[in-house]
C-alpha cells in the first residue's frame, strides 16, 4: 500500500518507529516529474529507511502556482511517484504547507531541495525539536516543472544542464 491518507500514514509510521526504523519525509507538487525531483527523491530515500512523500493536491498546487497548474492529477502524479523503488508512500494534503503531515508522519529526517533556505522550510522546527534533523539537497540548476512548462510554451530555451551522477 503505497498511497495512503492521513490517518494512515500516522499509524503506518508509528510502526516503523517501534521497529526501530528511520523515517524520511519530503514533500512537493512534482508536477511534470524530471530529473531534479528524482534526484532529490532517491537521495532522500538514502537519508533513512522509509521514504514518506508528502503531495500537494490539486487545490493547492493551483493555489500556490496559479490557475494553469496542475498539469497532472494529483492522481496522476501520485502514481508516477509510486512507481519508483525507493518511494514507500504517498500521502496527498490539500493545505498549502505540508506542516499537518509532518505532524503526523514524525519523520527523522525532513528533506528539501537546494532552493529553500533553512528558516524557510516548514516543519523545520518541529523535526529538529523532537530530534530529527534537517537534510538540503543541492538544486540541479535548469530543472523545475516551471522552467520545463517555459521550454514547451517556447518562453525559454533549454538548459543544457545535466544532472549530477547518483
Amino acid at each position: 500500500m503505497k498511497a495512503v491518507d492521513r490517518e494512515q500514514i500516522a499509524e503506518l509510521c508509528a510502526g516503523y518507529r517501534r521497529d526501530g526504523k528511520h523515517i524520511v519525509f519530503t514533500n512537493g507538487c512534482f508536477d511534470i516529474i524530471h530529473p531534479g525531483h528524482i534526484y532529490n527523491l532517491y537521495s532522500a530515500r538514502r537519508e533513512g529507511d522509509i521514504l514518506v512523500v508528502g503531495l500537494n493536491s490539486d487545490d493547492s498546487v493551483r493555489r500556490l502556482k496559479g490557475p494553469r497548474r496542475p498539469i497532472f492529477t494529483a492522481e496522476e502524479r501520485a502514481e508516477l511517484l509510486m512507481s519508483f523503488f525507493f518511494v514507500d508512500h504517498v500521502s496527498i494534503f490539500d493545505e498549502d504547507t505540508p506542516l499537518e503531515l509532518v505532524l503526523r508522519v514524525k519523520p527523522h529526517v525532513l528533506v528539501k531541495g537546494g532552493d529553500y533556505a533553512p528558516e524557510d522550510i516548514v516543519g523545520r522546527a518541529e523535526v529538529e525539536g523532537w530530534g530529527g534533523r534537517l537534510v538540503i539537497i543541492p538544486e540541479i540548476p535548469g530543472f523545475s516543472s516551471s522552467d520545463i512548462i517555459g521550454r514547451v510554451e517556447g518562453d525559454r530555451p533549454p538548459s543544457g544542464m545535466e544532472p549530477p551522477a547518483v
